[in-house]
């Protein structure tokens, strides 16, 4: 848990967000020391890591490190894996064709659908996307202090690795964010919370009398033929090929080993169920900044970003990375226990990387340090592709 929640809060430090679109990436990444940064990735902790990058060199596939912990094979390029938050912005892209087709407005109120929750009137849709609503985080937030306020999820233990395993109702996730004071007044600031987005899938439900991953299946999955791709609801399998993902906790002064691919993503739902792979998270974000899920008004939506940091900025279901004036990108990311995924393009859509790193088994989730090392040395191959440095 306690690294699901280091890496959102640190995202801004690792990845420099910042709210000013500038040029594309440089020509080309080297691929040799792409390969070499990979390599090190694993050396710092990482199971594994494969990456797709197109630029203007073409297409490049790479990985590194094992499929399974004890076995040989290495990952596969065209694996599937748990993909995060960057379900948000699937999300986010069927919420805005919803608005685009006149069923709802960006500013209208949210308990206007979903009464039933209590929710502050003045929280709207646009609140839920761009993550100023206000609500608390359901799995946990640390508190200015340092400390971790829990929610689903205990700090930490075996008791945090079963939260993991078992069926979740959204409904239980949005209780558990209410029953806790809002963080801030709603639209007065900004904070990273998944409880938004289980609330954005109950709304699409609400709205279209259909499963929201139907919507998402229907209106991307089945029209960009991303067929590795995947809303596994409470099933906790993932379809072959792909690679495993592990945590580990101490208990009694031992490091306990846990293997997380076949987590049940319920406890995820509209924040981050997704399956996917890296050649359909390509095609959906090529498709996604070339107009062809949106009409310009709502693409200009999605991209209207909001400064959450001194050098980060947030739009509806997108951030916004710069590095410099050579190395400006967009997209998400996304973790859950075991998993790591990017999904960044230059802003132009010239050059673009797919990333997933499962996590090893050797490192203790509670280790502050042995996390953030393992964050950066991934932060590290997806700029290196991106922006060549």
């Amino acid at each position: 848990m306690r690294r699901i929640v280091v890496a959102i809060v640190t995202a801004a430090v690792l990845t420099g967000w910042t709210g000013t679109e500038a040029a594309a990436g440089p020509p080309g990444a080297d691929r040799a020391a792409l390969q070499q940064a990979m390599n090190d990735l694993v050396t710092q902790g990482a199971a594994g890591v494969q990456l797709r990058l197109h630029d203007a060199q073409g297409e490049w596939t790479g990985s590194a490190g094992v499929a399974e912990v004890g076995r040989p094979e290495g990952v596969p390029t065209d694996g599937r894996f748990r993909i995060g938050s960057i379900s948000k912005t699937f999300l986010a892209t069927v919420m805005l064709q919803l608005v685009g087709e006149g069923r709802l407005g960006l500013d209208d109120p949210v308990a206007r659908y979903l009464p039933q929750f209590g929710l502050d009137p003045r929280i709207t849709v646009r609140m839920l996307l761009q993550h100023t609503s206000g609500l608390f985080n359901y799995t946990g937030e640390l508190s200015p202090d340092g400390t971790l306020e829990p929610g689903l999820i205990p700090p930490s233990g075996k008791d945090a690795v079963e939260v993991f395993f078992r069926d979740h109702t959204p409904e239980e996730l949005v209780r558990i964010a209410t029953s806790k004071p809002a963080r801030f007044a709603p639209g007065t600031d900004w904070r990273y919370s998944n409880t938004n987005y289980v609330l954005a899938a109950l709304l699409i439900e609400k709205l279209t009398g259909t499963p929201y991953a139907a919507q998402i299946y229907g209106r991307i999955i089945l029209p960009l033929g991303l067929w590795g791709t995947m809303l596994p609801g409470h099933w906790p399998g993932i379809l072959g090929p792909y690679a495993h993902g592990y945590d580990a906790y101490k208990q009694d002064d031992t490091l306990k080993a846990v293997d997380f691919t076949n987590q049940n993503p319920s406890w995820a739902y509209g924040a981050g169920e997704i399956i996917s792979t890296t050649q359909d998270l390509d095609t959906f974000i090529t498709a996604l900044l070339g107009s062809r899920l949106l009409a310009p008004a709502q693409l200009a939506e999605m991209r209207d970003w909001r400064t959450v940091s001194p050098g980060g900025a947030y739009g509806l279901g997108l951030m916004h990375v710069t590095r410099g004036p050579d190395c400006d990108y967009i997209g998400h990311n996304g973790e859950v226990p075991g998993y790591n995924s990017d999904l960044l393009s230059t802003t132009d859509g010239t050059t673009r990387v797919e990333l997933s790193m499962t996590h090893g088994p050797g490192i203790d989730q509670d280790d502050i340090h042995a996390v953030l090392t393992l964050l950066e040395a991934t932060d590290k191959v997806a700029t290196l592709a991106l922006c060549g440095n």
